[in-house]
């Protein structure tokens, strides 16, 4: 029972984490791919987030991936994953802590 309620509210923090940055961005201009990944990332995305990963999943080229990851970077959404490695990935900027 205590696993149960541990996972409840687990996936309910990640609900409300989603809802809250939506709130928050609802005036940011996004382009369908930028929210389809950004859905995706909130959804429990597997692995890291790269362009070649974000080309497939949209349907889309590599340059195309980077420059939508790319304004997601200006715009404070994402942000480069600082442990490196051989291929650049992205990750999702994590919100202030709210008091609701």
């Amino acid at each position: 029972m205590q696993e149960a309620i541990k996972a409840t509210y687990v996936v309910l923090q990640k609900v409300l984490q989603k809802a809250e940055f939506w709130k928050m961005h609802a005036a940011t201009i996004l382009n369908e791919r930028q929210q389809k990944m950004i859905n995706r990332l909130f959804n429990g995305f597997t692995g890291k987030l790269t362009t070649t990963k974000w080309g497939k999943i949209c349907k889309c080229s590599q340059d195309t991936a980077l420059r939508d990851i790319q304004d997601l970077i200006k715009k404070n959404i994402l942000h480069k994953d600082p442990s490196g490695g051989r291929s650049t990935n992205y990750e999702l900027v994590e919100m202030p802590a709210t008091n609701n």
